[in-house]
């Protein structure tokens, strides 16, 4: 999303999660990510990981279109809901988790994104314009959209979450959050394309 929205081209290599009992366990992408999780981004001669990482660097090094207000408070309501989003809800129903969970995986995903999104909804009811902070899309929106298409996918009742639900809706309105949504991935699964 990010490197969409600041228009920058890129060559996407896939990493499937599954096949081969997922390629990130490579010796290949572990060089690239000793963490063996994605995202990786190799630019200007680095390679970098962690989603909020990357996008930090190219707000520093690529500052337009702004992902971060000007204005401090503001500033740091963004990184509270991005923080909230990728530290507080994501982790808990990512691949590795929800393998150590077993047969209740859907159970648990839909527990801890619903107690996220609880949260979340209360945080956006006090910082929302029409994006997750005023009227400008932000770093937040960007890690709002994924988490959103995660509880989709794992059948959230978004029905309690008018205020996500409603930021969603205007940010797959813009071009850069259609072409980069989960489901329009060229290595995206069938079943879950658009």
């Amino acid at each position: 999303l990010a490197l969409a929205l600041k228009g920058i081209s890129y060559d996407l290599v896939p990493v499937n999660l599954v096949k081969d009992g997922g390629q990130q366990f490579s010796a290949e992408f572990e060089a690239l990510n000793p963490m063996k999780q994605v995202p990786a981004l190799k630019i200007d001669g680095i390679t970098l990981s962690q989603s909020l990482a990357i996008i930090h660097y190219l707000e520093e090094t690529r500052p337009n279109p702004r992902l971060l207000p000007q204005d401090p408070k503001k500033r740091a309501q963004v990184r509270m809901i991005a923080d909230h989003i990728v530290s507080g809800i994501q982790p808990l129903q990512n691949l590795n988790v929800l393998k150590q969970i077993g047969e209740r995986k859907m159970e648990w995903a839909q527990n801890c994104i619903a107690s996220g999104f609880q949260a979340l909804e209360q945080i956006l009811q006090h910082t929302a314009g029409r994006y997750c902070v005023g009227d400008e899309v932000s770093m937040a929106d960007l890690c709002l959209v994924p988490q959103v298409a995660n509880a989709e996918r794992f059948k959230v009742d978004m029905g309690p979450y008018p205020t996500i639900t409603r930021i969603n809706k205007a940010l797959l309105e813009l071009e850069a959050f259609k072409v980069s949504h989960p489901c329009r991935q060229p290595d995206t699964p069938a079943e879950l394309r658009a």
